[in-house]
């Protein structure tokens, strides 16, 4: 069943996530599938479409449908404004409800990726470039983001030209950077609504960068920020940050992916570490959250940092991890998962990020 734009502009909230639960009912379902519904959703985060981009950020065609046939066929998959607005607002989701999203808006998408999306009948979001779309041969025109627009694709911000967000310049003040890169997301969006007509007020970091400040400016002018770490999208979410999870490059195995697609968002209620952007490469002293525990099996939680498994401890409903490794300059994560008790086989995941620049405030691609 396909929802576009026009579908959604016709049918209310209420309807349109009734319809979908209805639709998960009386779809097959695994014997030990959840019935009950909720607000927790997984987000998939690809790049390119193809076999002869850069292996990190890319997914092989046949692959990417493979992907998508599974979504098809075991999930619930959703326009991601659906599943922003349902948990913001405290709405129940289908069991196993999930988008998918793109970042930079590459043509490969559309060539590669929007029949597979089209056949199976799934929406999905573009995060984009509006100073790279019809200017570089691998992007989409407008032309062409039109085109998928008028057939539901959703286009959402990218950011103006892709810049590392937290790079500063020289000599200058923190105020100054903050209004330099909001100017720079304010552009983006001010041509995004231009071209399509809508303008969601979503943000997604590129790199996955962001700190306190950004996170903080996101939320006062109204938008919502997604990350690149990892984990599921539940109530307890940072709405400045949501995380999604890289499905390609490496990320791409359905083994472990379908790990992931099941996850379930760690309710955390607080967490002692705010600004994921550090001046120095060394993280001091435990780090805590503390979660609401009805359903997490806590004392079964795991936390890993670049492969390697990290000391824990347990104090009511609170994990705490010890990282004695320096953080790398650039992106690096920690990474913990606990159990469910009622879902078998299905995990809480929390992730938390880390942002090094070199010594010049800049950050590597």
């Amino acid at each position: 069943m396909k929802f576009t734009r026009r579908h959604i502009a016709a049918l209310n909230y209420a309807t349109l996530i009734s319809s979908f639960i209805l639709i998960s009912l009386f779809q097959a379902a695994p014997a030990n599938a959840q019935t009950k519904n909720q607000s927790n959703a997984v987000i998939l985060l690809y790049h390119h479409v193809s076999a002869s981009t850069p292996a990190s950020t890319s997914v092989p065609p046949e692959i990417f449908k493979e992907h998508m046939t599974y979504l098809a066929e075991h999930y619930s998959v959703l326009p991601l404004p659906v599943i922003v607005n349902a948990i913001k607002n405290s709405k129940p989701l289908p069991d196993k409800a999930i988008a998918v999203t793109f970042d930079d808006g590459f043509e490969n998408i559309l060539t590669n990726g929007h029949s597979v999306m089209n056949a199976l009948s799934l929406p999905y979001t573009i995060f984009i470039n509006p100073a790279e779309i019809g200017r570089q041969k691998s992007q989409l025109n407008w032309e062409q983001v039109k085109k998928l627009h008028e057939e539901g694709v959703d286009f959402a911000n990218h950011t103006l030209d892709h810049l590392h967000m937290l790079d500063r310049l020289n000599g200058e003040s923190e105020a100054a950077w903050l209004d330099r890169v909001w100017k720079n997301v304010e552009e983006a969006e001010a041509q995004i609504r231009e071209h399509t007509g809508e303008s969601l007020k979503y943000l997604a970091y590129p790199f996955g960068e962001f700190n306190q400040q950004l996170a903080n400016r996101v939320k006062q002018a109204g938008y919502i920020g997604f990350g690149q770490h990892s984990g599921g999208v539940g109530p307890h979410s940072d709405f400045a940050a949501l995380p999604r999870f890289p499905a390609a490059g490496p990320y791409a195995r359905m083994s472990s992916l379908k790990v992931k697609m099941a996850s379930l968002a760690m309710p955390v209620l607080s967490q002692t570490l705010q600004n994921p952007e550090f001046a120095a490469n060394t993280l001091v002293g435990k780090q805590s959250i503390t979660v609401r525990q009805e359903d997490v099996r806590l004392k079964q939680a795991a936390c890993y940092f670049q492969g390697e498994t990290l000391p824990v401890d347990f104090s009511d409903n609170t994990l705490s991890y010890t990282l004695d490794k320096a953080l790398p300059i650039g992106r690096s994560r920690v990474n913990c998962t606990a159990p469910s008790a009622s879902k078998p086989g299905r995990y809480y995941w929390y992730s938390q990020p880390f942002f090094v620049a070199r010594e010049n405030g800049t950050y590597p691609d």
